[in-house]
């Protein structure tokens, strides 16, 4: 993972310097370069995989999957058994594509700059706490990248990634992130039908993820000796908000980004939320549910309702209404209801997981279109971070507000494994005050 001093130096000069250059890299969102300076002849890729958990282990499968002339030929975590674990399983599918040594392993909270000076190509798969530091390191060493979403957990953290998009898209560079569902071929042709007017004027959206909780937090009974405070947070990132974000950010923010897609980028000018805790859970500091309602400049609202509370219904859905038509989108097959019905039919079934790195290698090699996901990236993850503010304060907040936020969830450092740092106390809406 990271270096801890280089963390915070970076991140306490970031907030005195930021503003003006995080509005203007917004300024166009969703702006796709058409021509790569990738063109020539790429050989075998080595690939890097920075965090080794499920999703990054899933990550790298689904790289190798989509792309027969490239290895996985380092890893790198904070900790040892998520590396053993994820190689192990990896060489079980992959078989001598994956090309890990003992020297090309790196482990420790500076882990990512040895990897990623040793690849062609980077998976940026940690908490994403920390997505910002290692996106800036892959994009000054000119790595072609697979960012996770979301891209940081607060608008400080979110204004060094739109600066290190800035330089990744003056490099050129090919970026694809994991907001997955862009790569679906079902919900491609959904947006491409609403996008040419099957739905008339988009009038209001209901997006939902709701859901049972990812990993619920452990009771301090159960750590062992000898565990720092870091590390204890780490090995449980999902229960803390400078990790994980909070579930609206970490984990809804795909219905979050979908909603963005429909609005084709054009970010919301203000919204408000609700949002709590329901069920204890020991010492982490997130919300189980929120309610966020976003209002756009055309006065269009958009509702997105979350929960991670177990023996609920579930639903994880986008409900768009316009001025001719009804859409309809989940799990199953995309539907238009209205003055022109349209539901999706292909015989191609392609997993959206594979799509996304086909197209990077494709992007790499100059034989696809040059993809370049960082603005929508970006403006994504500030919007779900908004609407976490919003049910955090109480307060209406607005973009304007976000583009110059000065809140700031990362711990003071340096950061070390066995460091003391006190869990910040699970926000009260009405006292929390909007940095």
């Amino acid at each position: 993972m990271n270096s801890p001093t280089t963390v915070i130096s970076s991140r306490r000069d970031f907030i005195r310097t930021s503003g003006t250059a995080a509005a203007l890299a917004l300024a166009a969102p969703g702006l796709i370069i058409k021509e790569s300076a990738f063109a020539q002849n790429v050989d075998t890729l080595k690939l890097g995989l920075v965090g080794c958990g499920g999703r990054g282990t899933g990550a790298a499968g689904n790289a190798l999957t989509a792309d027969g002339n490239c290895v996985l030929h380092a890893v790198a975590d904070a900790f040892p058994e998520p590396v053993e674990g994820a190689v192990r399983g990896l060489k079980e599918q992959f078989g001598n594509r994956i090309t890990v040594t003992p020297e090309t392993t790196f482990v420790g909270l500076d882990a990512y700059k040895k990897l990623i000076d040793s690849v062609d190509v980077v998976l940026l798969a940690t908490p994403p706490g920390f997505r910002p530091l290692h996106l800036r390191y892959a994009v000054e060493k000119s790595k072609h990248i697979f960012c996770e979403k979301p891209a940081a957990t607060d608008p400080v953290g979110i204004r060094h990634v739109m600066e290190s998009v800035a330089m990744a898209k003056a490099k050129k560079l090919n970026f694809v992130c994991g907001f997955c569902w862009r790569s679906d071929l079902p919900r491609r042709a959904l947006y491409e039908q609403i996008h040419n007017g099957a739905l008339g004027d988009v009038m209001h959206v209901y997006g939902t993820y709701l859901t049972g909780p990812v990993k619920p937090m452990p009771g301090a009974a159960s750590r062992k000796p000898g565990i720092g405070d870091l590390e204890w947070q780490l090995r449980n990132w999902m229960n803390f908000s400078w990790l994980a974000g909070d579930g609206f950010v970490e984990q809804c923010i795909h219905t979050v980004d979908k909603l963005a897609w429909t609005m084709k980028d054009q970010p919301p000018i203000k919204c408000t939320a609700t949002g709590g805790r329901m069920i204890p859970n020991n010492e982490g500091n997130i919300f189980d549910h929120m309610t966020v309602v976003y209002e756009y400049a055309n006065g269009v609202r958009a509702t997105i309702a979350q929960r991670q509370i177990p023996g609920c219904y579930s639903d994880n859905s986008d409900y768009i209404a316009g001025t001719k038509g009804y859409a309809q989108s989940g799990w199953g097959t995309p539907v238009i209801k209205g003055e022109k019905p349209w539901r999706y039919q292909s015989d191609k079934k392609i997993d959206m997981y594979v799509v996304e790195h086909q197209e990077l290698f494709a992007s790499i090699r100059g034989k696809g279109a040059y993809r370049f996901d960082g603005d929508w990236l970006a403006s994504s993850t500030l919007q779900g971070i908004m609407g976490r503010m919003a049910a955090y304060s109480g307060q209406e907040v607005t973009w304007e507000h976000m583009l110059s936020s000065q809140e700031n969830l990362h711990p003071d450092g340096p950061l070390s494994l066995d460091m003391k740092l006190d869990i910040m106390p699970i926000p009260v809406p009405g006292r929390y005050k909007v940095a």
